[in-house]
């Protein structure tokens, strides 16, 4: 599902007497690219009006502007990579080991040494589609950013590259590599088993974290703006971190209600607020963790244009079942590969978690970290009645029957099914009808079969 970009009319500049509730414009920051003549070239060679368009959402902060804010905090972490060690380390950008594709560029799998030791280590090293200005202004922000931001429920930068030759700019960055892929991509691939209900929980609340970090837990707050499913990412240990920082903008200095800015995003997750009006602020992200919500409960995508069209968009279709009294109603909604053990009344205290954040009003949503607590306590209590029954399986637990399933540091596979007890028993009744008498498997030895 691709992002979405418009205009609603210009940037707008409004006040509100009482001071408190007022809206602060988006204006554009002159220091934020001033760290690295790559990045000054997004504020050159770009004609002022598409600038004021794409340019990034600040206004002014507190002691200093951003990009001084940004270049006190981030310091020497991220390495700077040559162009010629990342097309060497992806086989020339190969198709083979491409991983990832968005309308910014390519993903691939790569691998890099580390510094700090001999080994190698494997990244993914984002490509930026060299014709889109956005792109590069996304890039800048992701470099930003992540620079700044340390969470473990957030993708690590491990560096980037920021080179200009005859072929034209090159912007790559390069992330730690996240080996079972992204949310979406286990919700909706046939191709891969389904997340059990325990997992789904375990995700949702480390994405829960990592929003919670960036709206409170700074001393400047960090709204994402495009929270989504392909933008939660998971780990050798289905642990959940939250990727693309492009869209990311600053929250609203203190005394203003929000920011005032462009709209852009993704259909079916953006908060109608920020849609309708413009109106940017944390609780735009808890909104699109609502709608996150939802489709793990589902395992259907927020827009499904295959659907018929009473049951295209998710928050439409389920809104009947959940607000109904009868459970039966909202079983309905559950996810058909989840089995009813996993999931109990846990999904319908999700559920009603979701229609929180989810309220119209921005005010009435829950803070993350208020999210946070909620979805400890419901996986808890989910952990404790399958305790009680001794029935379902415990999250990473192996299951001893046919067809069980295992989860591995490349996704989810099956286990090998114990099928030598079977076919032994049925060779022994074959033999027991053709010769008479049961087979001794203690006394077999192999041997020699005659033949013409």
């Amino acid at each position: 599902m691709k992002c979405f970009h418009f205009s609603n009319g210009g940037r707008r500049e409004e006040e509100d007497g009482g001071g408190g509730g007022s809206v602060v414009s988006s204006s554009r920051s002159s220091a934020v690219v001033s760290w690295a003549r790559s990045l000054s070239m997004a504020s050159s060679g770009v004609d002022s009006t598409r600038r004021s368009e794409f340019d990034s959402e600040s206004r002014d902060f507190p002691g200093d502007s951003l990009g001084g804010f940004v270049n006190q905090r981030r310091g020497d972490d991220l390495r700077v990579f040559t162009f010629a060690e990342l097309k060497s380390s992806s086989r020339g950008f190969s198709r083979a080991l491409m991983i990832g594709e968005g309308g910014f560029g390519c993903v691939y799998r790569g691998a890099v040494g580390d510094p700090g030791s001999d080994s190698i280590m494997d990244v993914a090293i984002k490509q930026l589609n060299r014709n889109g200005f956005q792109g590069h202004k996304e890039w800048i922000n992701e470099v930003n950013f992540l620079g700044v931001v340390k969470h473990p429920n957030l993708v690590r930068l491990i560096g980037y590259c920021a080179e200009d030759d005859e072929r034209g700019i090159q912007r790559l960055l390069v992330y730690e590599l996240m080996c079972n892929k992204s949310l979406e991509d286990h919700l909706f691939s046939r191709s891969l088993n389904a997340l059990s209900w325990n997992t789904r929980l375990k995700i949702a609340r480390d994405a829960a974290r990592g929003l919670a970090y960036l709206h409170e837990e700074m001393d400047f707050q960090l709204i994402f703006r495009d929270f989504k499913s392909s933008n939660i990412l998971l780990d050798e240990d289905f642990n959940a971190k939250l990727s693309d920082f492009g869209l990311a903008s600053l929250g609203p200095a203190q005394g203003f209600g929000h920011i005032s800015t462009a709209v852009v995003g993704t259909v079916g997750y953006a908060a109608p607020e920020y849609v309708q009006a413009g109106r940017l602020t944390a609780k735009s992200d808890v909104w699109s963790f609502g709608v996150v919500l939802y489709e793990l409960i589902t395992g259907r995508r927020a827009v499904e244009r295959n659907l018929p069209r009473g049951e295209q968009k998710l928050l439409e279709w389920v809104r009947p079942y959940v607000s109904s009294s009868d459970p039966k109603k909202f079983n309905t909604i559950i996810d058909p590969r989840l089995e009813k053990q996993d999931w109990g009344e846990s999904a319908r205290r999700v559920a009603s978690l979701a229609n929180k954040c989810l309220s119209r009003q921005p005010k009435s949503r829950p803070r993350m970290s208020e999210v946070v607590d909620a979805l400890t306590a419901i996986a808890a209590a989910a952990a404790a009645a399958v305790a009680d029954t001794g029935g379902g399986r415990g999250e990473g637990e192996e299951e001893e029957e046919d067809g069980g399933f295992e989860e591995c540091g490349g996704g989810v596979k099956q286990k090998k099914k114990k099928g030598f007890d079977h076919i032994r028993e049925m060779i022994s009744s074959r033999a027991a009808k053709t010769i008479g008498k049961k087979v001794d498997w203690r006394n077999w030895t192999p041997g020699l079969v005659r033949t013409r």
